[in-house]
């Protein structure tokens, strides 16, 4: 989809919400915010991603801020609880912010931590959820083979349900898979879907046995949708821990998949000191309502960044927007 770039900059908003606990190494995430015909969108990057990456992420932001929405099949979305690198001590208070949810994500592998402290981090977790609740990993690719192979044995008594990107190239992936299959335990890829120039290699390569998708990364709702229609795996539903704007795209995307059998990462609104709307997309008994969200003017006001990095974010969307047009005039050359 192209869009103008005179008809985005009337109404950008550069803001940062503060995090309650470090996590993916950031103390607050920054985002941009936006207004198109069908509602508010969002653009939100990190800082440490290329432009040519950064691109998809606006061309989510304009699908979902200008087009006409996918017809959805449910209204409500189940959602699971994250788990950032904290102590065994502190997964409490952490599942305490993520009411009725069933299912939780555990972080592991962040640097300056030990697999015995995750060992220690999961254990609480499941303490905490009893034998009903379900518990699901993500290393971030953090582990080699071998490295995954000792933690899968270390971690497997608290029945995980899966364990998201244990390895980072595909190739580790399939070789993970062939040697811990007989446990039992499935492998989820999502670094594998999201950073890859073929999105679906790692379903041809039986690198997965599901598949994580994002529609900021993956450019978009109807994008994500194609990928996991191709792929034939079964898909969950995961944030890029954006504002409510964002969960609201990924609940989209959640809302529109033909079957959805695990609860998806869509809670993590929760993760943030506050947001920039009145009602936050946060869950309630574990679930999350399929809708778009308004900003608050007092709110924006009052997470607003400084003018620096707010000329950071439009110098970047500036270069984003010039490969988005880039590419569509291509695509409409080559037709």
């Amino acid at each position: 989809m192209t869009v103008a770039l005179g008809d985005i900059l009337p109404t950008v908003r550069v803001i940062s919400l503060p995090l309650r606990t470090r996590f993916r190494g950031i103390d607050a995430r920054e985002a941009v915010l936006f207004e198109g015909p069908a509602g508010w969108t969002e653009f939100s990057p990190f800082p440490e991603y290329d432009d040519v990456e950064s691109a998809a992420w606006l061309r989510a932001a304009l699908d979902f801020g200008w087009a006409e929405p996918v017809p959805a099949v449910r209204e409500r979305v189940r959602v699971n609880a994250t788990v950032p690198a904290v102590s065994a001590d502190g997964v409490a208070a952490v599942l305490d912010r993520f009411p009725g949810c069933r299912t939780a994500k555990v972080k592991v592998v962040e640097p300056g931590t030990t697999l015995a402290e995750d060992v220690a981090r999961v254990a609480a977790v499941r303490s905490i959820l009893g034998v009903e609740g379900r518990v699901r990993l993500d290393a971030n690719g953090a582990w080699n083979v071998d490295e995954a192979e000792h933690a899968f044995h270390a971690l497997a008594e608290y029945d995980l349900e899966y364990v998201e990107q244990p390895c980072a190239s595909i190739p580790e992936l399939t070789e993970l898979r062939r040697r811990v299959k007989y446990m039992g335990i499935p492998i989820a890829a999502d670094e594998s879907v999201r950073k890859a120039d073929d999105p679906i290699e790692v379903a041809r390569a039986l690198a997965a046995d599901v598949l994580v998708v994002k529609a900021q990364p993956l450019g978009g709702v109807r994008a994500a949708l194609d990928i996991v229609a191709a792929a034939g795996l079964p898909a969950v539903v995961s944030s890029a821990l954006d504002t409510s704007v964002g969960i609201s795209m990924g609940l989209h995307l959640a809302a529109a998949l033909p079957e959805l059998e695990f609860d998806c990462g869509l809670g993590t609104v929760a993760l943030f000191e506050g947001d920039i709307v009145d009602s936050p997309l946060v869950p309630v008994d574990g679930v999350l309502d399929v809708r778009r969200v308004v900003p608050s003017s007092a709110l924006l006001d009052a997470s607003a960044v400084d003018e620096e990095r707010r000329t950071w974010w439009l110098d970047r969307l500036r270069r984003c927007h010039a490969l988005v047009e880039d590419a569509a005039a291509f695509r409409e050359g080559a037709e």
